[in-house]
């Protein structure tokens, strides 16, 4: 699992706070750890956190831009947030509608911006994040190849908008790397009563073809029953991810 930059690292003014999770994360075995250009002051708590152990660590941001120019003011912005000379993963973030997409590859569109920087050096893979339509990144895949993809990966998704179903088999023939996020569809998990705890939710995530998935913590009691879920995590058969 990684520590997705959510929870309270979408903040401002918990540096006493975030310094104690982000390493409390490291030290727990985790070394994915994912922010945004427009997740407040979630880059810069990971600057201050990691100075010292940046080798230790899968650093990813994203930058929703639509344009080259912008999403290259994102990425020095989020390079000197965090205070490293590269990314290790950069993502196109949340592409929503087919007009997003055009934007993007369009001449001067913003994937010009990840070619650059990754001939650059200054991101070693690119990715795209998607929340909403399965079709707008099976596109997106369709047009660039992307080293991951990362969507939602929970047991609604099934029923609704199904993103591993809609885009896993392109992902897969592609060689993408599939991350997992909204695995406990926050405020949502008490309406779906055939899934009973949280570690149901977690087990049903991890039980997909992804590589990894990433959880954003509001506490050192989340990040470390995170960890827990991990550690004693089984695979769920066929049936009970049926519920």
């Amino acid at each position: 699992m990684g520590l997705g930059g959510e929870g309270i690292l979408r903040s401002h003014g918990q540096d006493k706070e975030t310094y104690t999770l982000i390493n409390r994360a490291l030290d727990l075995g985790i070394n994915y750890f994912e922010s945004a250009r427009a997740y407040d002051g979630s880059e810069e708590y990971y600057g201050k956190a990691l100075r010292e152990r940046r080798k230790d660590v899968f650093l990813t941001s994203k930058s929703h831009a639509r344009t080259k120019e912008g999403a290259l003011e994102h990425l020095h912005e989020t390079l000197r947030n965090m205070k490293t000379d590269h990314l290790d993963l950069w993502q196109v973030h949340d592409v929503r509608t087919p007009q997003d997409v055009d934007a993007i590859f369009a001449t001067g569109g913003a994937i010009d911006a990840f070619i650059e920087a990754r001939e650059q050096g200054l991101t070693r893979f690119i990715g795209v994040t998607g929340h909403q339509s399965p079709a707008v990144i099976k596109e997106c895949l369709m047009r660039f190849d992307f080293d991951t993809m990362l969507v939602p990966v929970n047991p609604a998704e099934a029923s609704y908008n199904s993103f591993l179903e809609e885009t896993m088999p392109l992902a897969a023939q592609k060689n993408v790397g599939v991350i997992g996020m909204k695995i406990y569809i926050r405020g949502f998990t008490s309406k779906l009563t055939f899934y009973t705890s949280m570690e149901a939710f977690f087990r049903y995530a991890l039980s997909q073809q992804i590589a990894t998935a990433v959880i954003g913590c509001d506490n050192l009691e989340q990040l470390e029953q995170n960890v827990y879920y991990a550690r004693s995590f089984k695979a769920m058969d066929w049936e009970e991810q049926d519920g």
